[in-house]
């Protein structure tokens, strides 16, 4: 499964951004998906989830209320939307493609060069 990207910008606080995943392969259907993100200077940090199915989603403490996932598998894509955005929202973000799920980065085999999502005051 390749994986890219896309989406990311330049928002002010309190905008919106979704981002999108697109993946190659007829397997993707078979994969949990997920969204990580690095901030400058820290890990890379998890922040949601979401099953093979579509069916159940796994958000960080941090995003709760203002980050939501889906996915379509007819598209082969996931998405990532993101509301009421914050300073501290600013990161590259990636997505990952794996066979178990998580919060884990270390359970995703498949990655996608990130998108930079970058927001200001």
């Amino acid at each position: 499964v390749q994986l890219q990207a896309s989406g990311g910008g330049l928002v002010q606080a309190g905008g919106s951004l979704r981002l999108s995943c697109a993946a190659s392969g007829r397997t993707f259907r078979n994969y949990f998906m997920g969204w990580f993100r690095r901030a400058p200077g820290k890990e890379r940090e998890f922040v949601a989830a979401i099953t093979w199915s579509g069916d159940s989603t796994n958000l960080a403490d941090s995003v709760k209320g203002r980050f939501t996932t889906s996915r379509d598998n007819a598209k082969n894509t996931v998405y990532l939307q993101m509301n009421s955005l914050k300073p501290e929202d600013t990161a590259v973000y990636y997505c990952g493609g794996s066979p178990i799920g998580g919060n884990s980065p270390l359970s995703y085999n498949y990655w996608g060069p990130g998108t930079l999502v970058t927001v200001s005051s």
